[in-house]
Order: structure tokens, then C-alpha cells, then sequence
């Protein structure tokens, strides 16, 4: 499992922008705006990966690395600004005041889960962040880390993610909005006007996408699906050590490449290196590959 520690590690010695601006994004969405807010391009290691073969690892991850980085987003609609994770915080602040949105600005957060990577930019020196912010979180996963038994589980330096997640479910408690998400494909209705939460489980317990849609335009941001797209495009069925669940995270990803590959869905996710969305495509030869977007 993911530990904050390990992250902040991670991020610290795989961080290769050079001095290059790959942290803002801007995309489209009919009336929807959706940006980019990156905290560094890394390079993952092959050292995570569970299923790969030799000839894999040699193919697709040369010199024993893949492209990633650690993203969250901004969905600006005409009446809400809304933060899709808030990643580590590292750049956040900076990254959202290029775009003019101070943390006050804020209407709603959008978890996908609750890793550090994704929910320690919600505090600042252990206060709320975005005091204004209603924050909605899969039920699912509100349940795990909340679990007293689910944290006897695991080692000493593991229940440090549970620790942060209660720390930010204790922070904004009177501003948590608990939900179920559907089955991509299914629909019972919209969690807020042109978003619907969708369900990508194996992650984490609660693991949940977001398909948002305007003007009949749609983007899947589908947080952790993958971490090693240069992998896990061609080889789905490879998962990571970071999933808890490794057979559903593989089962899902499965599922939701085939529906956005056929609906023709572009996608936005937290470990894709920059601009970290574009299209899936089925690829002739097996499994799928990623067109970024230009």
C-alpha cells in the first residue's frame, strides 16, 4: 500500500521538469472548463509493477522507468469551481493562483480516494484549506479509512495514510457529502449538474472516477487507474503495489478502457505524465494505447 512518506520520497527524487512549465493544462468541455494543476513530471520505477515479464519490463519501461507524474485538476463550470483531488500540495496554491482561484474560491472538492498524494493539499499546517468547500467522498472509501479493524491490518508505517485521512475527514466534517457511484455505463443519476461518479474499485476500497459531460462533450478523470500508462495501455491486466485490491483494479481498468475506447471518451488521470489527457484507442496488436492530447 501507499504511504505518505513513501510519496513524498517518490516525488522528491523522480521530479525531472527542468525548468520547463508542464504544471497548467487548459481543456474544453462545451461550457465546462477543465485544467491541469500538475505537481511535477517523475519517473516511475518498474519496481512497482506486479505481473510484468522481462520481455514487458524490456518493451515498454527501457532502463528499468516510465513517464509519470502527480496531478490533480480543476473543473470550472459557470457557476462552481471544482478541484478534482488536491494532489500533495506541493504546487497546488501556486498552480491555482496562475489561474486566478485563491483556496476561498473553491465550491467543492471531488475525491477520487483518499492516498496522501491526493488529499494532503486539502490542509495547510493541519488547518482547512478551502474553507468554503464542500467535499464529497465514496462512501466506500470513507468506510475503509475510517475502519478501525482495516487499520489493525496493516504495518506501523502504513496506518500513516489512515492517520491523514481521518486527520482531513476530521477538518472538514461538517462539510462531507457521502455517495455511492454507478457502474460505468449505468446511470442512476448525476452527483452535480454534468458529473457523474463512477465506480473504479481495486485502488483503494472506494476507488471512484468522475464523467463529466457539457454540450455533449465528455472527459473521464479517473484518478489512479493506472500508474504506468506505457505499461499498463498495452498490458491492463499488469497492476501496482499501491492497489490494495490488484484483481478488482485490473477488472476495472478492463472495463472502463473497453467503454471510454468505444464511446470514443477522453480521459484526464493523476498519474499521467503532462498534459495527462487524451484519447484511448484500441490497439490492432493488443490492448490499447494513449493519444495525449496536443
Amino acid at each position: 500500500m501507499k504511504t505518505f512518506l513513501g510519496l513524498l520520497i517518490m516525488c522528491a527524487l523522480f521530479n525531472t521538469n527542468n525548468g520547463i512549465s508542464q504544471d497548467v493544462f487548459k481543456h474544453k468541455i462545451g461550457a465546462f472548463e477543465v485544467d491541469l494543476l500538475s505537481e511535477g513530471q517523475q519517473k516511475g520505477n518498474i519496481s512497482i509493477l506486479i505481473g510484468a515479464s522481462p520481455e514487458i519490463l524490456e518493451k515498454y519501461a527501457p532502463g528499468g522507468t516510465f513517464p509519470n507524474a502527480t496531478n490533480a485538476f480543476l473543473l470550472r463550470t459557470p457557476k462552481k469551481n471544482i478541484l478534482i483531488d488536491t494532489g500533495l500540495g506541493h504546487k497546488l496554491l501556486s498552480n491555482l493562483e496562475s489561474l486566478k482561484i485563491t483556496p476561498e474560491k473553491i465550491d467543492i472538492i471531488l475525491l477520487t480516494h483518499m492516498h496522501g498524494d491526493h488529499i494532503f493539499g486539502m490542509l495547510r499546517k493541519d488547518t482547512v484549506l478551502f474553507p468554503n468547500a464542500a467535499v464529497y467522498i465514496p462512501q466506500a472509501e470513507y468506510d475503509y479509512w475510517m475502519s478501525d479493524e482495516a487499520r489493525n491490518k496493516v504495518t506501523e508505517n502504513q496506518r500513516v495514510g489512515f492517520d491523514l485521512a481521518r486527520q482531513v475527514i476530521a477538518a472538514y466534517k461538517d462539510k462531507i457529502h457521502l455517495f455511492q457511484p454507478d457502474e460505468i455505463g449505468l446511470k442512476t443519476q448525476d452527483l452535480l449538474p454534468g458529473i457523474q461518479a463512477v465506480a473504479a474499485y481495486g485502488h483503494t476500497p472506494g476507488h471512484t472516477a468522475y464523467l463529466i459531460q457539457s454540450d455533449n462533450q465528455k472527459l473521464l478523470i479517473w484518478g489512479d487507474l493506472t500508474h504506468a500508462m506505457a505499461v499498463q495501455m498495452p498490458h491492463p491486466e499488469i497492476a501496482v503495489t499501491y492497489d490494495i485490491n490488484p484483481q478488482d483494479a485490473i477488472r476495472y481498468r478492463k472495463k472502463i478502457l473497453e467503454f471510454v475506447s468505444k464511446n470514443n471518451i477522453p480521459i484526464a488521470g493523476m498519474h499521467i505524465a503532462y498534459p495527462a489527457m487524451g484519447n484511448i484507442l484500441v490497439n490492432p496488436t493488443g490492448g490499447y494505447q494513449f493519444e495525449p492530447f496536443q
